[in-house]
């Protein structure tokens, strides 16, 4: 039993997760790489290799012959009578070859491609294991600055956080832990080549499904999100379960759930609003914390009127127009808000009261940091 290497074999399947059949196929082609150089050629040889227990035998297939003109394939019959007497001219002889005869610079070429063959096989679990992830929000450390773009490092590989996926008020120092979605692996000769977001929408969702279990097992959907990284997202949420209130169980204990997304994401705000079928009741449902008058809404269109109180069109509209902008990202619609004072102005005000039908009003919730919905009103 050739124990070391064995033993080898054996580490480097466990460390780098590389099969053993794969590093057993290396040395198998190095030692044909290394008879090549020796000889000049190796079309004629063989390796066996048991796999339980890494013994092994090189040997060349020569043709029995009355004058050798080619040592490399050709054994006279004398040679092979002296080891076996039943040779006979045009018979097949394996001859073993003694490996350790090998010269300096054929075993330094051997050693090469075994290698080059662990190299290329890391890499490829590598990506493997990355491409897997795609996608998805993974936990990563950074590392340092590459000019204006960060390196962060996810365990067995190094990822990329460029300068148009970073959330502009956050600044990150090494040793730092953070969450980062995945955006794409892709496969280079140096290695996987890995693109991270923090500005993602997906992202919230990732973080919301590890941190909800209702949202991971499918009982309550995020139907849509609209997200302006930094500062505030908006997620639409349906339960697939009548006994299960899907703002509720986004929320969590005394907002405990949510919190812990709002504090990943550095005290960006999270409005939860209830999903519906019913674009007017859904706009309304958008454009929380605002309280709504009115929604006229045109599916065919897909844009709609909405009327909310004086005092309130300032947080519908929200600020540098934040809120209706979202509002529209999470609806597919273009909304155009107005006053009590300006739609009645307008001689809008009865149409809508005669249009619009009322619905329960829903519960949304707002997630927020330092800040508060009253604040943003003044």
């Amino acid at each position: 039993m050739n124990t070391e290497l064995l033993e080898a074999l054996n580490t480097l399947e466990k460390e780098k997760s590389i099969s053993k059949n794969t590093l057993l196929e290396a040395i198998e082609q190095s030692l044909i790489q290394a008879c090549k150089n020796h000889f000049g050629k190796a079309d004629n040889v063989k390796v066996n290799i048991n796999p339980d227990t890494c013994d092994f035998g090189v040997f060349a297939e020569k043709t029995v012959v009355e004058e050798v003109t080619d040592p490399v394939t050709e054994i006279s019959l004398a040679d092979a009578k002296m080891m076996h007497s039943q040779y006979d001219l045009g018979d097949t002889v394996n001859v073993e070859i003694k490996s350790r005869e090998f010269g300096r610079i054929a075993t330094q070429n051997a050693k090469n491609v075994i290698l080059q063959k662990i190299r290329e096989e890391e890499r490829k679990v590598i990506f493997n294991q990355y491409y897997g992830k795609e996608k998805d929000v993974v936990t990563g450390i950074v590392q340092r600055n590459l000019g204006k773009n960060y390196s962060i490092n996810l365990g067995k590989a190094d990822a990329i956080l460029s300068e148009n996926e970073q959330v502009k008020t956050e600044e990150f120092k090494p040793t730092e832990r953070i969450k980062v979605y995945i955006l794409e692996v892709k496969d280079t000769p140096k290695g996987p080549k890995i693109l991270v977001s923090r500005t993602h929408p997906e992202l919230v969702k990732r973080l919301f499904e590890a941190e909800v279990a209702e949202v991971k097992e499918g009982i309550v959907e995020i139907k849509s999100i609209a997200r302006e990284a930094g500062s505030r997202t908006k997620i639409a949420v349906w339960s697939n379960d009548p006994d299960v209130d899907p703002v509720g169980a986004c929320v969590g204990m005394n907002g405990a759930r949510v919190n812990a997304i709002v504090e990943e994401l550095r005290g960006e705000k999270i409005d939860i609003i209830n999903w519906s079928e019913n674009p007017a009741l859904l706009i309304e449902n958008a454009l929380s914390p605002a309280k709504v008058i009115s929604v006229l809404a045109d599916p065919d269109e897909k844009s709609a009127m909405v009327i909310v109180p004086d005092y309130q069109l300032s947080l519908a509209i929200g600020k540098e127009g934040q809120n209706a902008r979202l509002a529209a990202r999470l609806t597919g619609f273009k909304i155009d808000i107005k006053s009590e004072t300006q739609a009645r102005e307008a001689g809008d005000f009865d149409f809508y009261e005669e249009e619009y039908e009322e619905y329960p009003e829903e519960e949304n919730y707002t997630a927020e940091y330092e800040e508060n919905t009253e604040a943003e009103e003044e």
